[in-house]
């Protein structure tokens, strides 16, 4: 399981509420992309002007904003996969059982050939490092909620559709038979619309292919794993050939010892596994230097 914890950094109480800060800030994003419109329109009537649709357009910083909730959600998923990783760490200690049998030792049984196990997709995810693994969450971050405004269906996909079918003049029947053109302004233009699309969409393949990166490392990784494992696993099985005539020599020593060992591992066992349970229980997530300025922006409102 990789993890960002150590000695020093967040508290588990302080990663939890900067990722509900996180949470909060990128829905209040969400909030001001999901309402842009292309268009207000209003109308004066003897003088006097009144708005029947608001104008509502893209933020000038979009991109930023844009940016910035990529950001915070992997921020986010940071600290929570931090947050679980040490609950993880402390649940598989507590699991843990004495590798030392409870019984009197039996009469050994020759072990069988033994099954080839190889591994999946998840143990190749493992291998990589702590900053690679965040840098995959930070990459595929960018890459979905860039996606999700460019791509069809998206925020400025719509915009750019409806775009072309703005009226450009329209009428207002102030009485019946009367009617008073209504000012409609047009906030956006086709060559802007274009220009922002182009620009996010060098951000999102950049991030798409830093994430096809890691995956196709991933897979690369569990191949080589799986060719060494079935190598082992082809010495192993001669090993085991041989190691059935030395069990049945190693019994009678194990019988006689086995009393005193039993005690003494048990008690080492122990002692150990409270140690751990302590030096887990202390840890902290250290920031990865990507996090640092969400960290450092959140972290006087949780101290």
């Amino acid at each position: 399981m990789k993890h960002s914890l150590s000695s020093q950094g967040l508290s588990l109480s302080q990663a939890q509420s900067i990722s509900n800060l996180c949470n909060q800030r990128a829905k209040e994003i969400d909030a001001v992309l999901d309402t842009v419109n292309n268009y207000s329109r209003s109308i004066t009537i003897e003088g006097k002007t009144y708005i029947e649709t608001p104008a509502k357009p893209l933020p000038k910083n979009t991109a930023d904003l844009l940016l910035d909730k990529a950001l915070l959600h992997s921020c986010q998923a940071f600290l929570m996969e931090n947050i679980k990783a040490k609950d993880q760490l402390l649940k598989e200690v507590k699991e843990k059982q004495m590798p030392v049998g409870s019984n009197y030792p039996e009469r050994p049984e020759l072990r069988e050939m033994p099954e080839l196990e190889l591994v999946s997709e998840k143990w190749g995810w493992e291998q990589l490092s702590a900053s690679e693994y965040n840098e995959y969450l930070e990459s595929e971050a960018y890459a979905s909620h860039i996606g999700q405004f460019i791509h069809r269906g998206g925020t400025l996909d719509k915009l750019r559709s409806s775009l072309p079918h703005i009226k450009t003049l329209e009428f207002f029947e102030v009485e019946k038979d009367k009617r008073t053109p209504m000012e409609v302004t047009v906030h956006h233009s086709s060559d802007q619309l274009l220009g922002l699309h182009e620009y996010l969409a060098g951000l999102h393949r950049t991030h798409e292919q830093r994430v096809n990166y890691f995956k196709a490392k991933v897979k690369n990784l569990v191949t080589i794993e799986n060719a060494r494992r079935s190598k082992e696993h082809a010495i192993l099985c001669n090993e085991i050939r041989v190691e059935s005539e030395r069990l049945m020599d190693e019994y009678r020593n194990l019988s006689m010892k086995w009393q005193d060992e039993q005690t003494i591992a048990k008690s080492n066992f122990e002692e150990a596994r409270q140690k751990e349970i302590e030096s887990i229980a202390a840890m902290r997530i250290a920031v990865d230097a990507r996090f640092q300025k969400v960290i450092d922006f959140f972290l006087p409102k949780v101290s």
